[in-house]
């Protein structure tokens, strides 16, 4: 199922992924890999895989809302807009949140895409 809008509410281990039309919302998890190395360069590269899963999951929907500490969305932003640019152009917005519910995070997806697409409508003359 493919729907034209979602959320993501994500930290550095997990990301949950809500999309939704008027009456229904379908959930995907992404969880974050685990590499253990010696290295600084296996923490990275941990990151970098963990939010390619997470775009990966973004294909097919046309606009996205990012939630999340501002710390994980700076990180996310930065891969995406570097790796993976038409990733970027999916996301609309971005919203710093702590733990919402999954209840939670629709509802403020929803106001957000009604507000923005009753601000895109044009006024009809009188």
């Amino acid at each position: 199922m493919s729907l034209f809008h979602a959320v993501v509410w994500a930290d550095h281990h997990s990301a949950q992924i809500l999309q939704f039309d008027a009456t229904q919302v379908l959930e995907k998890q992404v969880k974050s890999h685990v590499n253990y190395t010696r290295l600084h360069g296996g923490k990275v590269r941990s990151e970098h895989e963990f939010f390619s899963d997470v775009c990966d999951a973004l294909a097919g929907i046309a606009q996205v809302l990012v939630a999340g500490s501002h710390t994980v969305q700076a990180d996310f932003r930065h891969y995406v807009v570097k790796h993976r640019p038409n990733v970027a152009k999916q996301i609309v917005e971005w919203q710093t949140l702590d733990h919402p519910t999954p209840n939670e995070l629709v509802a403020l997806a929803r106001r957000y895409f009604s507000t923005h697409a009753a601000m895109a409508t044009p006024m009809k003359p009188d």
